[in-house]
């Protein structure tokens, strides 16, 4: 058990078993919570207990294998070695409303997009509540940039780690931890029907962001194999039940690919699939994977494609790029390094 993936209830459950007064359960939360690397940090706690969590509950942080800060906008890119061994990707954004911090959620991912580095390995293993808190607590120690704003668009598809990626929201938004509000938190997913739908249920107050990143069920089909299992028109449906359950404006994510989804017939087809769903449109400019022959749309076809979708009423912005010059682009930099590894085993 790792007691940082402990909410402050359970946690005061363990220390009752401890024979340890309640207000040390409190303490040890707001330590956990403030990223510190030993329980040696927790100055407040008499020594005993602390060689008792030490034993029997370690932290086990993770290790920064690769920083990369960009020169042109001031990202930082982090390569987190787990305490298994795998590796994750965390990076980290600074905007004028704060800094964001975009965490992974899985070890690989299953889902096979063909644009995407994340998942050219597939899925190794989907990380725990603490490892994804993790990523958010040691990327502001290290940092020194207080964190306000969390994306989940990391490696992986965090609704195919459903259970462990509730509770970690759970954590990091509680009072007595991080305490980011979920109005500050995004979500993307691929298009999981099923768990957008248990999604909704819970009316948490983050956004949801729906990787469509295509008009139409056959250049969907070609691009994310997801789409085969939830065809376009379920994905929709299931964005309109969330929309109705949380009154949550959906924002959909749509990667732009040269002569692939980039046309005004594909635009227009666009206009028509949202009919009534409120929503808003994030144009991004494809990272090039070098493993993919996919290319990103000219600067032309990406404001031809936006004027389309602001004129049929749908709010429409192009994502600035940030990080080109250090990999930011998902799943590059464990990529790189783990084809590394393997050239020096060899």
């Amino acid at each position: 058990m790792n007691l940082k993936s402990q909410t402050l209830p359970e946690l005061a459950g363990i220390f009752k078993e401890l024979g340890q007064p309640q207000f040390r359960a409190k303490q040890v939360y707001t330590w956990l919570h403030k990223g510190v690397r030993s329980y040696d940090e927790m100055t407040n706690l008499p020594k005993a207990l602390r060689e008792t969590l030490e034993e029997r509950y370690p932290i086990c942080p993770p290790k920064v294998v690769r920083r990369q800060e960009s020169q042109r906008d001031g990202t930082i890119k982090y390569l987190w070695r787990l305490s298994d061994g795998n590796c994750v990707e965390t990076v980290l954004m600074r905007y004028h409303y704060g800094n964001t911090v975009c965490i992974s959620t899985e070890v690989g991912c299953r889902m096979g997009c063909a644009f995407c580095a994340s998942t050219l390995g597939g899925l190794v293993r989907r990380l725990e509540p603490q490892e994804m808190l993790d990523q958010v607590l040691f990327t502001q120690v290290d940092s020194g940039l207080p964190i306000s704003h969390i994306v989940l668009m990391g490696i992986g598809e965090p609704l195919d780690n459903f259970d462990n990626v509730m509770r970690f929201l759970e954590l990091v938004n509680s009072p007595e931890g991080m305490n980011i509000s979920m109005r500050h938190i995004s979500l993307s997913t691929c298009g999981l029907v099923r768990k957008i739908d248990e999604l909704a249920q819970k009316k948490l107050q983050l956004t949801l962001s729906i990787s469509l990143h295509a008009p139409n069920n056959e250049i969907r089909n070609r691009i994310m194999p997801v789409n085969k299992a939830y065809p376009i028109e379920q994905l929709l449906d299931a964005c309109r039940r969330y929309y109705q359950a949380t009154s949550r404006r959906i924002s959909f994510e749509y990667a732009m690919i040269r002569g692939v989804n980039d046309s005004p017939e594909n635009a227009r087809e666009l206009l028509e699939r949202m009919k009534g769903l409120p929503a808003h449109f994030n144009l991004i400019p494809l990272n090039h994977v070098e493993e993919s022959p996919l290319q990103p749309s000219t600067r032309a076809s990406v404001a031809a494609f936006q004027k389309i979708l602001e004129d049929g009423g749908i709010p429409t912005t192009v994502r600035r790029t940030l990080g080109g010059d250090i990999d930011a682009s998902c799943g590059q930099l464990r990529r790189k390094y783990t084809q590394e590894n393997k050239r020096e085993d060899r």
